[in-house]
């Protein structure tokens, strides 16, 4: 196992300890002693911060995985295997989580789960005809809404929920309308290709 892969796989492993943070109830709280409070009215919970954290490195594992193997041509197909599903365990899981706990509208994992099916499910088509289907740029901006998204969800909107701006909200409400978009940019690109014998 390369460099990249391990930490594709550290990857899965943080996700894990954020989905074992965010159902520890009160109990990072109590561990660390204290609460946040960021003024009279606005309290955020300690094990959001510590998800948000873990979040973020494990995002940055995405970036490093690819860079080291394109750089030192160590590209595997289990690597790009590994590392698609590490991205979706990531994503989805911590959706879930946040729309089961309350604190985001169901629908948004909802739209994107099947978004996303339904892309992976093209690129399968395309590689089992020996076709390659290219990331598209509604993509790419939705899949960064999204991660920005996700991570001011769990920082509690900071700091734009001082002057009562929802950022998250409205970043994760374009990544669900460009999972729809880019879905169906997607079919579009490739449905001379779906519809092959």
């Amino acid at each position: 196992m390369n460099l990249p892969n391990k930490l594709t796989l550290s990857r899965i492993i943080m996700t894990v300890l954020i989905i074992i943070v965010l159902f520890s109830g009160n109990y990072i709280s109590d561990l660390l002693g204290f609460e946040i409070f960021i003024n009279e009215s606005l309290v955020v919970d300690p094990k959001y911060v510590v998800a948000g954290i873990l979040f973020i490195l494990a995002s940055l594992t995405d970036f490093l995985d690819g860079y080291i193997a394109r750089k030192y041509n160590m590209i595997t197909d289990f690597g790009k295997l590994l590392d698609a599903i590490a991205d979706k365990i990531l994503v989805n899981s911590v959706l879930i989580i946040l729309a089961a706990q309350g604190i985001i509208h169901p629908i948004i994992p909802v739209v994107i789960i099947i978004r996303d099916s339904v892309v992976n499910s093209i690129k399968m088509l395309a590689a089992s005809k020996g076709k390659v289907v290219a990331a598209i740029k509604s993509g790419k901006v939705k899949t960064a809404c999204l991660m920005v998204g996700i991570v001011l969800t769990l920082f509690n909107n900071l700091p734009f929920e001082l002057w009562n701006i929802k950022v998250d909200k409205v970043l994760l409400f374009v990544a669900t309308v460009l999972s729809i978009v880019s879905g169906v940019q997607y079919y579009s690109l490739n449905k001379n290709l779906i519809k092959e014998k």
